[in-house]
């Protein structure tokens, strides 16, 4: 019997994206790592602090790099496309490598982790889609098959748009709690001041990803520039992402800092009651048994599959159009081993209407990856070396990728669960519903997803919930 609910779950998803600076290189290196950056903010209150993905406003007029006061917009004159004519086909081209990319790449970080771990493959694809926009050469090639673009430049751009467009309209969704879904993506760019820029690769970036450009002097005041994109990423994402780029990150050599931002919050299409979470146990990968805090909610509408060594659970959010995809694997090694784009498909193929008695851990961690050498292993190497080709950027090259930084934070109660995530790429200068019991008391993956498009937001493994 279902009983009365009086709270609702909300999720408050969040996560920015930087592609931090262009600067030319002298060497195959440009000087080393800069470093990785503090702890993901954690104030505030979710969808309070203003208009969250409202993105960069188109250039505001002026030649490209010509100059102008810190901060002030002198990008490309083009607007975003609000309806780009994108077929259905590109665009599930696209979620489909997003898909593979968030299992390509989890293999890889999951390999380097021995704990808990999460991360925001949309992001990290997005930021380095806008970065893609100016390589030619095997560095695009590279890059295309590491992040599993599988469209040229010319459609995979509006596509992107096409998905982020989409994403945002979610919000408009009317949903039973009366709580609206909140689903916004923002775009930033910062560029040297003076340094000449292609306006082709600009007005890709203003009209497919909504970024303007703004100059900063990033030769003489390099740390207000950190400062300042520091607080755009806090403004978008209601002060949930702190410090994103660490001090000394952005230095003279530094050219180009792209932003990107994405900020989720839903309800439970069917909330979990406070007073029924209680301790229960959880069984550790290596063997041992702990207790931890498990929420329970006895009648939830919900989406449940099972395969050879997994089960999974799509949990709802209000709108029935985003959930929580809970993946409980027999043998988490050997599940991991084979996990592909393809078994997220499989899964889905598998879902089927349920009424389930869900026992769902709380939990509350947070991740942190240089994600570099992560890239290389996926077949991106020219764009972190001397070999790289950004020449679609700004007509000559000499640019190659210095770092890209990774950190997000989620945590799962009662009351809600909030996420938060941040990549920054720094490029320099070369110079009838069936009854199931689901028991979440293993390690587990998890997924948030857009279930319209299948476009992955966020993805994560617990292996401890303490």
């Amino acid at each position: 019997m279902r009983r009365s609910r009086t709270k609702r779950l909300f999720t408050t998803l969040l996560t920015a994206t930087l592609a931090l600076g262009l600067a030319a290189c002298d060497d195959d290196g440009g000087g080393g790592d800069p470093g990785a950056g503090g702890e993901p903010g954690m104030g505030g209150t979710p969808g309070m602090g203003g208009q969250p993905g409202a993105g960069g406003e188109p250039g505001m007029g002026g030649e490209p790099g010509m100059g102008g006061a810190p901060g002030e917009f002198v990008g490309s004159e083009k607007s975003r496309v609000l309806d780009p004519q994108v077929p259905d086909a590109d665009l599930a081209t696209l979620v489909d490598g997003q898909r593979a990319f968030t299992a390509s790449l989890y293999q890889v970080l999951a390999a380097g982790e021995d704990g808990n771990l999460f991360y925001s493959p949309f992001s990290i694809h997005q930021a380095l889609a806008m970065t893609w926009a100016g390589a030619r050469g095997d560095t695009e090639v590279q890059m295309a098959n590491a992040l599993h673009f599988d469209l040229d430049q010319a459609a995979l751009h509006p596509a992107q748009n096409r998905l982020d467009l989409a994403l945002e309209s979610r919000a408009d969704t009317p949903t039973e709690s009366g709580e609206p879904l909140q689903l916004s993506i923002a775009n930033q760019v910062w560029g040297r001041t003076g340094y000449q820029w292609l306006p082709a690769f600009l007005d890709v970036l203003a009209e497919q990803y909504g970024a303007g450009l703004r100059e900063w002097d990033f030769v003489a005041d390099p740390e207000g520039g950190r400062q300042r994109i520091n607080q755009w990423v806090e403004d978008q994402t209601n002060e949930r992402i702190k410090d994103l780029i660490p001090e000394g990150a952005i230095d003279g050599s530094t050219v180009m800092v792209l932003v990107n931002a994405i900020f989720f919050k839903a309800s439970w299409a069917t909330p979990f009651e406070p007073e029924q979470t209680a301790d229960a146990d959880f069984h550790l990968a290596g063997g041992s048994t702990v207790l931890v805090p498990t929420m329970y909610e006895g009648a939830v509408r919900a989406q449940y599959g099972a395969g050879p060594g997994w089960e999974a659970i799509a949990l709802p959010y209000a709108g029935n159009q985003t959930s929580m995809l809970v993946v409980v694997p027999d043998d988490l090694g050997a599940f991991e081993a084979a996990f592909e784009g393809q078994t997220l498909r499989a899964i889905d193929d598998a879902l089927g209407g349920v009424e389930a008695e869900v026992y769902l851990p709380k939990f509350s961690f947070e991740s942190g990856f240089q994600l570099n050498d992560a890239m290389r292993a996926l077949g991106m190497e020219d764009a972190f070396g001397g070999a790289a080709d950004f020449s679609g950027m700004n007509g000559v090259g000499g640019l190659f990728i210095q770092a890209i930084f990774h950190k997000a934070f989620v945590a799962v109660d009662e009351e809600g669960t909030e996420a938060a995530a941040a990549t920054a790429v720094l490029v320099g200068e070369t110079s009838v519903p069936l009854q199931v019991d689901v028991r979440v008391d293993r390690p587990f993956l998890f997924f948030i997803r857009d279930d319209l498009t299948g476009a992955v937001l966020f993805a994560g493994r617990v292996m401890d919930p303490r």
